[in-house]
């Protein structure tokens, strides 16, 4: 016996739950993802999301509607006759009439330990505030943002030095066998649900722009934290003015140092930037239109006297 999914999510991180079901026997009537993109080269070609791509090399038919709030794609999702749903970072609202559709409900897999870091960047945002673990959990959607209660869950600890991108390749892997545990239950009428506490709720807002940039009147910690949280995507940056131009750099990896200074200038000849509280040593750098690199190899193509301010 197996359950008809239709299965809804969009980035690398919702593959491994969809290849993971479609491997239990489970017979997946749709996918639906967001909609291509621009992408490729220059932007002048549009790119469908890794689920697009995946669920075509099975032969799903897939849905990318940019919204599901008409009245037109809640019928042709009701028409389905899916026994369930599973969302894995969608990126869309579903509305109340999708959510009743599936006879058993839809699951959602969801980054954090809930109710901490409700909503889009929980890995990152977990990284950012310092956590010492986070985890993944699978829970029945409701209309509110990640309210639902949860059925099971995984914790999982955050080194000291572990970047989201690291976080992101464990937890996904750990998400799809939780999600086949889940339908398994479903399946023979054991999975059940608790509520999620009242206390502790945070929200996990989508990363803006402006908490990219480096402020290194803060801790050597947080800069840390702030750099490691936001590495490999979208990246903490830092800009400089050099030879009468402004440059940017994106920093990929770093840990706190020892030195001493104004906030935000080079120490030495091995990119240790003073902080707020001491300072942050980089180690892997990307220059702006160019490939990531080491710090070294960095300060080899241009090197920097002890004194210049990043900001």
């Amino acid at each position: 016996m197996s359950l008809r999914i239709v299965f809804m999510g969009t980035p690398d991180f919702a593959v491994p739950t969809l290849t993971a079901i479609l491997g239990q026997g489970h017979e997946v009537v749709a996918c639906y993802t967001r909609a291509p993109a621009p992408g490729g080269r220059r932007g002048l070609e549009t790119v469908e999301s890794p689920v697009h791509r995946m669920a075509a090399r099975f032969g799903i038919p897939v849905r990318t509607p940019v919204s599901l709030r008409g009245v037109a794609e809640q019928a042709e999702f009701a028409a389905f006759g899916a026994d369930a749903a599973v969302v894995v970072a969608y990126g869309l609202i579903l509305p109340k009439p999708v959510l009743d559709a599936p006879v058993l409900g839809c699951l959602n897999l969801h980054a954090s330990l809930l109710p901490r870091w409700r909503g889009a960047a929980p890995i990152q945002r977990a990284i950012m505030a310092g956590d010492a673990e986070t985890g993944v959990m699978v829970m029945r959607m409701e209309e509110g943002l990640d309210t639902g209660p949860v059925a099971l869950a995984e914790r999982v600890p955050i080194a000291p030095d572990a970047d989201s991108g690291q976080i992101h390749d464990r937890l996904m892997v750990i998400g799809a066998d939780l999600m086949v545990r889940a339908l398994a239950a479903l399946e023979r009428g054991s999975l059940t649900f608790t509520p999620q506490p009242d206390e502790g709720v945070t929200y996990a807002a989508k990363i803006a722009k402006a908490e990219c940039r480096i402020d290194f009147t803060r801790p050597a910690r947080a800069v840390h934290d702030q750099i490691r949280g936001l590495a490999p995507f979208p990246g903490a940056f830092l800009e400089y003015e050099w030879q009468h131009a402004l440059k940017r750099i994106k920093v990929l990896a770093a840990r706190p140092a020892e030195g001493r200074g104004p906030p935000g200038t080079l120490l030495g000849p091995d990119l240790t930037i003073a902080c707020g509280e001491g300072a942050i040593r980089l180690l892997r750098v990307q220059p702006a239109g160019r490939e990531a690199m080491s710090a070294a190899d960095f300060l080899n193509g241009q090197p920097l006297p002890p004194g210049v301010r990043f900001g």
